[in-house]
Order: structure tokens, then sequence, then C-alpha cells
């Protein structure tokens, strides 16, 4: 039986089988666990052993650990804005690759957040949810699906050209066992089988101690386990400060859907920043390509919405000190210069874009002048009204500091183990 077989809900025939794979965001991807289906911890676990398998690739050499490394938070395993892949591993992308943790949740995709307010009512705070730097899928499993099948990544044809490769993989064994229905085998059907593995995948994916553990100092801190540095807790304040930072406008200390729970710091919503061009990237060497997020070009029922683009996803700022690369296009290389962008953007632009010919800085130069009303011009960009930035040195290096313990794995002082 096909995996599509079993959805919660309908999906569209690309999710299911197609080649084409633009869908909207509206879809959702879950298997449903009943009878003899496979139950949530053997799924997980074999998701868990495809997720480090190169053969599943057509080059050999690229597994999706290749760009989200378990040791950097499942991101990136170094400072290049995308990794190398495609059949001969010299292909790349043009977007940064993303953390995989702290996605456990996300937001459908809506063009309407409705936040309820408590003396106004409700405010629209306009697209927010999804996954990737898009939101063009919902689901977990269309999310595994597209490195298999982009031709600058895993570089399969098809779900049938995956599920061929599971056949032929180490794990074929335990996959015929698990997601094999009774008296059949998964592997008559490649389509089957492909689609199985994108959702063992999304399964592994979801497991608490490795995408979404709150193991943080920050987590630690927030049930007085431990104290806050001075600096750090300064940072925290300018992290909050309307006035200042203000990174807990898209970043927040709480969760839009369950304020409750360990904040995820992100909004889920959508930001034009104007980030500088990353001539590194070879899409970036045709002068007339622009990649502009929510309208294009990877997603296209937007297309015609001019006020989106430029716009890309708030990240989660979890485990965001393990990156060496920042921002949708991975231009910027360090924590403490994508936190400095923020302040000094509008006050010292020659030291984010190029010059021209004309020795005049070429502000937002990676997105065209048509859209730079979409901008983010509030705080912190805002300078104060005597031209200097919101954040001085000192307030940058105190809120990288607090992002420091938003790190994953913290051991509390006379907790070590036993070496």
């Amino acid at each position: 039986m096909s995996a599509c077989a079993l959805l919660l809900v309908p999906v569209s025939p690309q999710a299911c089988g197609g080649n084409e794979m633009a869908p909207t965001g509206t879809e959702r991807f879950q298997p449903m666990m009943y009878g003899d289906y496979p139950k949530l911890p053997q799924l997980s676990e074999l998701g868990r052993a495809l997720f480090s398998d190169p053969s599943l690739s057509a080059s050999g050499r690229m597994s999706c650990a290749s760009c989200h490394d378990p040791a950097h938070a499942y991101g990136p395993p170094n400072g290049l804005p995308t990794q190398p892949g495609g059949p001969s591993m010299n292909r790349m992308g043009f977007r940064n690759t993303p953390s995989l943790t702290y996605l456990h949740a996300p937001l459908p995709f809506t063009e309407h957040f409705l936040e309820s307010q408590v003396t106004i009512g409700q405010d629209d705070e306009g697209p927010t949810g999804g996954r990737t730097w898009d939101g063009r899928v919902d689901g977990g499993a269309q999310q595994a699906m597209m490195p298999l099948i982009d031709p600058n990544e895993m570089a399969n044809a098809d779900l049938r050209e995956v599920g061929e490769r599971v056949r032929r993989s180490p794990e074929a064994a335990l996959f015929r066992t698990i997601v094999s229905a009774p008296g059949r085998d998964v592997f008559d059907d490649t389509q089957a089988a492909g689609e199985w593995a994108a959702v063992a995948l999304a399964t592994f994916e979801q497991s608490r101690n490795d995408f979404h553990p709150f193991t943080s100092k920050f987590d630690f801190w927030l049930i007085g386990e431990v104290d806050l540095t001075p600096q750090e807790e300064r940072g925290f304040d300018l992290f909050n400060n309307p006035q200042k930072g203000n990174c807990a406008s898209c970043h927040p200390d709480g969760h839009k859907s369950a304020a409750a729970r360990p904040p995820l710091f992100t909004d889920f919503g959508y930001s034009t920043i104007g980030v500088p061009r990353n001539r590194t990237l070879d899409a970036n060497r045709d002068p007339n390509f622009h990649d502009l997020g929510l309208c294009g070009p990877l997603r296209m029922d937007l297309a015609n919405r001019a006020e989106y683009c430029g716009a890309f996803r708030t990240p989660s700022l979890r485990n965001v000190a393990l990156r060496q690369a920042f921002f949708h296009n991975g231009a910027i290389h360090s924590l403490r210069d994508a936190v400095a962008f923020y302040a000094r953007r509008d006050t010292d632009p020659a030291e984010w874009y190029p010059r021209g010919k004309d020795g005049e800085v070429k502000v937002f130069d990676d997105l065209p002048k048509a859209y730079w009303v979409n901008i983010e011009r509030g705080v912190p960009f805002e300078p104060l009204r005597d031209g200097r930035p919101r954040l001085n040195d000192a307030d940058v290096d105190a809120i990288v500091a607090f992002l420091r313990t938003l790190t994953d794995g913290y051991v509390i002082p006379g907790h070590e183990p036993p070496a």
C-alpha cells in the first residue's frame, strides 16, 4: 500500500508521486499509524538510519546529515552558504541550510495570522508559518522529500528512484520488515518505498532528544537551576528592549500557539531586512537573478504579491551560536556580525554593502528597488535622533553572549558526568 493511502488528510498529486515538487504550503503529509502498520518508534529509528546514509543520493556521497550535521544542531557543518551536491557533487543551491531543530510544532502557513489581543481583539500579523525559508510546505515528510529529489542536493529523479536506492541500501532489510504490509513487500512498489522513506525521515526529525531537547543554559535559567552572567543578563534585557535590540518582536520569549511552553525564539513570521547579496553563490553570477523569498523563485503561488517580495521566514535562534553562515543566503559569517547588521545597516551601510564604480554605496543590493518599500525600517534599524545606532559595540557583545546561552547540551557546573 502507498504511504499516501495512510495520510490523515489529502495532499496534492505532486506530493504523492509526481516529479514536480511545487506544494503550496496547504498540504499535510503524515502517516496514520494503526493496525499492522509501523509504530512511531520503529519509523523514527528507521529514519535515523536513513538520515546518515549517503547511498540514497545520486552521487553516493551525500546524506541528509551532510547538510544537517547532528554536531551543529542539525544545521550546516561549515561556513559555506550552501553545501555541494548533485550527481557529481559540484552543484550548489542558493539558500543557506537551515537547522532542523525546533521544527516540531510549526504553524501551518497562512497569509493572515490572527494573534489574539486581550484588549483590542485580533491583530493580523500577515504571512506566518510553514517550513523552509519561504514556508512553501507545512509537513515534515514534504520537507524531507525536497533534498531527496533536488538536483542540487541528493539529485534523485523522483521518489521511485529514492525507493530503488533504499531497496539497495544497508537499511533495506529493516525497511522491508517495518514498512511492508502483511504478506506484501514494499519494494514491489518503489514509489511507495520512496514515500515511506520521507515519512520515516520526518518521524525521526520529531525525536525530542535529538531535535527539541530544550537543554540550553537559558532553559536551566528559566527553571532557576543556574544564573546568567551579568553580561548575558544584560544581553537578555537588550534583546527584549523595544527601543534597543527589539529582537523579541520577531524572536519572542514565548510561542504564539502555546505561550506556556519553553520559547522557540521565532514568531514564524516573515520579514524583509535587505541582507547583502552573496556574490559567492553560483546563481548570483547572473545580475538579473534575485531570490525573493515568499514571491519566488522556489515558491510560485505568491509570485504576484509584490508586497511579499524579499521576505523570508524568521528562524529560531536556538543553537544559533553553532552556525558559521547566517541569513537566507549565508552572506554573513559570524554571529557578532549578524547582530551588528541589525544595529548598523542604516547607520554604516558601507560596512555591509559594496560601492559602485561611482563610489556610491549600493544599499540593498540583493533586492530590486521596486521592492525596497517592503524593507523593515523600525527599531533596531532606525538610528537614534543623533544618528548613532541603537546598539553600541558593548550592546552587541552582550546580545551575542545571551544568544550563546541558547545552545543545547549545557551541563550545570558540578553535574558533569564522571570521566
